[in-house]
């Protein structure tokens, strides 16, 4: 695989790739940070909100993994946080499990979010490696309710405690004091939040000296990427990060939006794998993937760069590889002038079906009102299923763990409109070129983290069929980090037959867990001595 990163880099090493666009920014949130119809942000609070008192109920449960049962104790609470006056400004919600009977300086702690920006936790928290899981039919959309919540056989606590932080304002966290939105609304107001609270949760129940690890989701990683250095600069040195879908680079640059298109292609391939749109389909999707990365770094990156230059006759022949990946046919490829949007993609490859597909996961195929038209009108892969997820939820809290609240849980915080997306790298500087202040490349702050915490290690799990993080521009990230060699073996990367929700996939659930269960065995042993 690194070989493949290594001719990748021959190619992207041209110019510095940018991924995200001003204009899609609030289609790149998690589906539960998107603002509903007629849902209007939260505004300011004219005056000082009250303090609540910090709040923990325990419940207590068993698990049965791999034939050996687990007592743990459930906590759903509030932490506050506090400002550089030490002024409490914000509480935060969180659902902690913890081993019973455990040895808090071994036991290992995880830091568990997702994203949105904006977005609760409810779906790494309903659907991924707490105790319970939500069961979904996807790929397909999920039936309505009632909805069924299940023993977790793929649970992390066997090997992890778990921690699941829902970000300030959504959830039952909330501003408090003289805070306002414009306190939490942001990329480094966001770090601070979070940098905040692990320290409270490491204080409030004596986990300073239990291996650390955050693992979190989508913007989430973006989150993790800084916060590994921003909390290391506050001594808390962490085992490990786990990226799940990763943005590590929100930033725009000069050079056009060719390296978009490359980043994107593999991923295309890869739905048109699973839809069985190329003639006699290789049976490893691994190596199919593999082909359409050395394509797309190689011969159509050149056709891309020549712009208007290059001949017909190259044209048609690279025309015809796109073709032979994607699924599409050779003359929509030469129309569109070989560069396919994501929308575009989504919309044509199943438009003979008159379907199209998701966004967040493309095996999820949507119906529109017709077959033409460029752009999908919803994203299926989100509309099928939320409504399970936040039912789960609600449900859960309220039965199982007996958390009581006169608060409306939000699952977004319908801040994307607000959000400041300045980034100032804790340690200083942001690499060749960047301007101290800029969209957020958090990828300088984990190679930061890294050089520091030499014992650092990093997992980068990537579903196949997600066109919202697409997996290649993952890898030419994460690759141009300007490591030590010493260092580069820290860096693990994990494929899996999903989309941006792996664990919606139950058997790429199932091998994630087994990756992860590795990984916190590996990064925790590493702690004491360099392997």
């Amino acid at each position: 695989m690194k070989s493949t990163h290594r001719l990748a880099a021959c190619i992207f090493a041209l110019l510095v790739f940018f991924y995200l666009l001003p204009a899609t920014r609030a289609q790149e949130t998690h589906p539960a940070a998107q603002p509903g119809a007629g849902a209007e942000p939260h505004k300011e609070a004219a005056e000082s909100a009250p303090v609540p008192t910090e709040k923990a109920v325990t419940t207590h449960h068993e698990l049965t993994l791999s034939g050996k049962t687990l007592k743990y104790t459930a906590t759903a609470g509030t932490l506050l946080i506090r400002d550089e006056n030490d002024k409490p400004y914000g509480s935060m919600f969180y659902v902690a499990y913890t081993l019973d009977g455990a040895e808090a300086t071994t036991r290992p702690v995880s830091f568990l979010y997702n994203g949105g920006p904006g977005s609760a936790t409810l779906w790494l928290h309903m659907g991924s490696f707490s105790p319970v899981r939500i069961e979904t039919a996807s790929p397909d959309a999920t039936p309505g309710p009632p909805f069924k919540l299940v023993p977790n056989p793929y649970s992390l606590l066997d090997k992890s405690d778990l921690v699941f932080i829902d970000a300030p304002l959504t959830g039952y966290s909330r501003a408090a004091g003289k805070a306002t939105v414009k306190d939490f609304a942001g990329v480094d107001e966001d770090l601070r939040a979070f940098d905040r609270f692990i320290i409270r949760y490491l204080t409030v129940n004596q986990r300073w000296n239990s291996p650390k690890f955050l693992i979190g989701e989508s913007y989430g990683t973006t989150r993790s990427a800084a916060l590994a250095d921003m909390l290391g600069n506050d001594g808390v040195q962490l085992n490990g990060v786990v990226l799940i879908s990763s943005i590590l680079n929100y930033a725009i640059r000069d050079g056009g939006y060719d390296l978009l298109y490359i980043g994107n292609l593999p991923s295309y391939a890869a739905a048109a794998w699973y839809f069985n749109k190329i003639p006699n389909k290789p049976a490893d999707l691994a190596a199919w993937v593999q082909q359409a990365r050395e394509f797309a770094a190689g011969p159509y990156a050149h056709a891309l760069f020549a712009g208007h230059n290059l001949s017909a006759a190259e044209l048609d022949a690279v025309a015809k590889e796109v073709s032979h990946f994607t699924g599409l046919s050779v003359d929509y490829v030469k129309e569109a002038n070989l560069r396919i949007s994501p929308t575009r993609f989504r919309k044509e490859v199943l438009r003979d079906d008159r379907r199209t597909l998701g966004r967040y996961d493309m095996r999820f195929e949507g119906v529109d009102t017709d077959a033409a038209g460029e752009f999908p009108s919803y994203d299926a892969s989100d509309a099928g299923i939320t409504g399970a997820f936040v039912a789960a939820l609600h449900d859960y809290l309220e039965r199982d763990l007996k958390y009581e609240s006169t608060e409306e849980y939000r699952p977004s915080a319908q801040v994307i409109g607000q959000w400041d997306w300045k980034h100032r790298p804790t340690s200083g500087g942001m690499g060749v070129g960047m301007r101290e202040e800029a969209q957020p490349y958090v990828a300088a702050d984990l190679a930061s983290a890294m050089r520091k915490n030499p014992h650092l290690r990093v997992f980068s799990a990537n579903g196949y069929f997600d066109l919202a993080t697409p997996f290649f521009i993952t890898e030419y990230d994460l690759d141009h980090m300007d490591l030590d060699p010493a260092l580069r073996g820290n860096i693990q990367f994990g494929y899996y037959p999903s989309g941006h929700m792996i664990y919606l996939n139950v058997d790429a659930l199932r091998q994630l867990k087994g990756d992860l269960a590795g990984f916190i065995d590996k990064a925790d042993d590493a702690s004491g001595a360099r392997h």
